[in-house]
């Protein structure tokens, strides 16, 4: 029985795809170790979303050469994609698989063990021009009450920092029954609470033939059907796709979590407009009014990028006011990272790193204290809390969970509680991110 071990880079959906790829493997009779010294083969599911993640990539296909020189090392996904011909020519590397191709990740193996001098056919497709969604499924994942389910690949938005079109194609969409199939089977091995993601989740469908069209909201609607499945979260949302029917529907359905983050990246028109973003900033806010107006206190959450290509000290002020504006939950904050390929790694006025710097201190300041108002708001308020995990505080054991916002709150620690749908009042802070639940 041959050992493999695999390793994760960069979002939710790589970690998706990695799980889907290790139940392949699985399957087909690999014994699966940490990555370590001692596995066969190691799979590195690699990012290249900025310089830095591509070196990130190399570093850890080169660890897994030095861990076991004679071991197959296989790198998949994105930075296969985006490093072309010059990674075949890397000693560390075996085996590149890029993104449409992960499915068939044991057939590319069993090729490769048989080949007398280990040759395989091509390997990596041209991802623009794919079509077809890649049919990875997950039986399981490894945390035990929330799943992640990828529903979407592909973006056809063009940012101008982003290199993700190049690298995963256009937008293509899974079938919703396989959505669901895979839905019920995970909420059979008990999960409560699924999470729909996907490179650009809003575009779910948009490549459907005519007559067989399907929305994110037909998906979603057909997925609260599940008998058993207690929630549903969604990931990332295009600002756009928030509309005052689709606010609606998704109140009128139980097991919706009124928790949405609308990526937003800056607070700025004008540097929205340099980054090829579709909205406005007055555009934003009316969607965000749209959600309040909905539902009572959603929780609102986004991206933002400082230190953008031509970002003036004014400019950055008004993403800082806008930001105060919106009031959001939590912000997600990124200092601005070149990536070669895309029309941002050459625009003039590049930011120096230690205003990057100064600018994200800023923000995450920001970000610290709106997100403890917003956490204040649901104070004395009853709520459900999904049970997930032991958090010590201290020198007490508690059960930690989250509500349907994404608030952490927290019970006096008891067995067998991991998973259990815990009722109660958001009592007290026990610190400036987790309530105490009275039951």
């Amino acid at each position: 029985m041959r050992k493999a071990a695999l390793h994760n880079l960069g979002c939710k959906v790589n970690s998706y795809e990695t799980e889907a790829m290790q139940q392949l493997l699985e399957e087909a009779g690999y014994e699966i170790v940490p990555f370590a010294e001692g596995a066969d083969v190691y799979i590195i599911n690699t990012c290249s979303v900025t310089n830095i993640a591509d070196r990130k990539s190399r570093q850890m296909l080169h660890r897994a050469k030095k861990m076991n020189p004679q071991a197959v090392v296989v790198a998949a996904g994105c930075y296969v994609q985006s490093a072309g011909e010059a990674l075949k020519l890397d000693e560390a590397v075996d085996l590149v698989i890029g993104n449409n191709k992960k499915t068939e990740l044991v057939r590319i193996l069993d090729d490769y063990f048989a080949s007398e001098d280990h040759t395989v056919e091509e390997t990596v497709i041209d991802i623009g021009a794919a079509k077809d969604y890649e049919a990875l499924t997950i039986k399981r994942i490894a945390d035990h009450t929330r799943a992640f389910i990828k529903v979407t690949d592909g973006c056809n938005q063009f940012c101008s920092y982003c290199i993700i079109p190049y690298t995963r194609g256009r937008v293509r969409s899974r079938k919703l029954e396989d959505v669901r199939a895979e839905v019920e089977r995970l909420v059979e091995a008990g999960y409560k609470e699924i999470v729909l993601t996907g490179i650009h989740l809003s575009s779910y469908g948009v490549d459907f033939e005519e007559g067989g069209k399907k929305t994110l909201l037909d998906l979603i609607v057909c997925l609260h059907e599940v008998e058993g499945l207690l929630r549903i979260r969604l990931g990332s949302l295009e600002p756009r796709i928030i509309t005052k029917e689709f606010a609606e529907a998704l109140a009128s359905l139980s097991k919706i979590c009124p928790h949405f983050h609308l990526s937003l990246q800056s607070g700025c028109d004008a540097t929205l407009a340099r980054m090829n973003r579709h909205y406005t900033t007055e555009d934003y806010l009316s969607r965000c009014e749209i959600l309040r107006a909905a539902f009572d206190c959603p929780a609102i959450t986004t991206d933002v990028i400082v230190g953008f290509p031509g970002e003036t000290e004014e400019e950055f002020q008004t993403t800082e006011a806008f930001l105060k504006k919106v009031h959001f939950y939590e912000m997600h904050v990124f200092k601005y990272s070149k990536r070669e390929g895309t029309r941002a790694a050459v625009m003039p006025s590049q930011i120096p790193e230690p205003v990057k710097t100064e600018r994200s201190g800023v923000l995450l300041s920001l970000e610290k204290e709106m997100s403890l108002e917003y956490r204040k708001q649901h104070l004395g308020k009853t709520t459900e809390v999904l049970m997930e995990e032991e958090y010590e505080w201290e020198g007490k054991r508690y059960m930690i969970g989250h509500t349907k916002e994404y608030i952490k709150a927290a019970v006096p620690f008891q067995e067998d509680l991991k998973g259990s749908m815990i009722s109660g009042i958001l009592e007290t802070l026990l610190n400036d991110e987790v309530f105490l639940l009275k039951n």
